[in-house]
């Protein structure tokens, strides 16, 4: 215990990277459940928006509540609340079956949608108070990143491999009790620098509209960017086990195999990020338009893609796009935004990029299903190469301070 203590930022990321790579395990059991048993891309696309829409209505509010009543207790609560939409997920399968079954999978992951939109507004505000140094928050928020993509790396082939030796119920069972580690670690392992954190006041100086004014326009720039860039290049989740059943095949390992390719393309992203991330937050117009830009390139290239080598390859750069917009966004809002901001500007961030990306499954989904995948990848990736060329001719030269 007293080595976990001083080494409570390293406990804090392991605790954070298990619990995602049980969510990981679920994800991938539950949507292939849903392929298996509707062979739907729309209904695979609309449970990635079950989880990723809920950020547009519940990050504003998140926001505002950990600037207001403290990120600790917040972050405790969406906690519990993680795992009790798990748990949900869980009896779901032994209980149910047919339509009934996928809409109480459905709710679980609404439900999760929900409180993983709390906990990560809480968790970007909170890892400021466990760094001693400013300059020590971008590499630390950056290795979030890195570590959510580890876990999406080996969640996908242990939910696929689950699934085949103990059923879909151990699957879901392993993602609730994953939850209970990051619960035990905030309550009695970590210890915060609780005087360093600044909430904001009651009414409107304290509300989501007044961090927009608040932040700048360089940063407002940003989560417009973000969100545009999330809406046409961002939908490879929600639409993961189809497009895995076209380029590997329609078994569960199929699945996790592309998903842990993703993965891979999201660590190696990430890495790169969390090691230039003091200079690369400074530039944001540099960083996000090159994100797209390898985003945008890999999904025109999967369009082609003319045999399955290829076509993994493409994904693995899809994941490294992504994850470096996403990440850098996030690490973006968070250093550049003073500390009573951090909340809502956290909150800001996900509207941007997960209520894009739950469209994006939508809009996707719709072209795939009227002219297919490819056709899919080749719109998308043609207009996300235009918004990333862009981005870097006239704003690649745009520089950010650290608050």
């Amino acid at each position: 215990m007293a080595w976990l203590q001083r080494h409570q930022r390293e406990s804090f990321l392991a605790a954070s990277g298990l619990s995602t790579a049980g969510s990981f395990a679920a994800l991938t059991a539950k949507g292939w459940i849903l392929l298996h048993g509707t062979g739907s891309p729309v209904l695979l696309a609309l449970h990635f928006a079950a989880l990723s829409l809920p950020s547009v209505l519940a990050s504003g509010p998140a926001g505002v509540l950990t600037d207001r009543i403290g990120c600790e207790r917040v972050l405790i609560q969406a906690q519990w609340a993680l795992f009790l939409s798990a748990v949900l997920g869980a009896l779901a399968i032994p209980l149910l079956q047919g339509s009934q079954q996928v809409m109480l999978l459905m709710l679980s992951s609404l439900l999760a949608g929900v409180a993983s939109t709390y906990e990560l507004t809480a968790r970007n505000k909170y890892a400021a108070l466990l760094v001693e140094k400013p300059t020590e928050l971008a590499p630390y928020l950056a290795s979030f990143s890195v570590v959510f993509n580890v876990g999406k790396l080996v969640g996908p082939p242990l939910g696929g491999w689950l699934l085949v030796l103990a059923g879909p119920t151990m699957a879901l069972a392993i993602d609730a009790l994953s939850f209970l580690l990051p619960i035990a670690t905030v309550r009695w392992i970590l210890h915060p620098r609780r005087e360093a954190e600044q909430r904001s006041s009651g009414g409107r100086s304290g509300s989501l509209r007044s961090a927009w004014r608040e932040c700048g326009p360089t940063l407002r720039h940003v989560l417009r960017f973000t969100a545009l860039a999330c809406l046409i290049g961002f939908f490879h989740p929600g639409l993961a086990a189809y497009v895995a059943a076209d380029v590997v095949g329609p078994s569960p390992q199929a699945l996790g195999i592309f998903t842990s390719v993703l993965a891979a393309g999201s660590i190696s992203g990430g890495v790169v990020l969390q090691r230039n991330s003091l200079w690369l937050s400074q530039r944001p117009g540099l960083l996000l338009g090159t994100s797209l830009l390898i985003t945008a390139v890999a999904q025109l290239g999967m369009a082609m893609a003319p045999n399955q080598v290829i076509g993994l390859l493409m994904a693995f750069l899809i994941g490294a796009g992504t994850a470096s917009l996403l990440a850098g966004t996030n690490l973006i809002s968070q250093v550049a935004a003073p500390m009573h901001l951090r909340g809502r500007m956290a909150g800001l961030g996900q509207i941007a990029f997960l209520g894009g990306g739950g469209l994006s499954g939508l809009i996707a989904a719709l072209i795939t299903r009227t002219f297919g995948l490819g056709a899919a990848f080749a719109v998308l990736g043609g207009i996300g190469l235009v918004l990333a060329l862009s981005e870097l001719v006239f704003r690649r030269d745009l520089r950010l301070r650290s608050a």
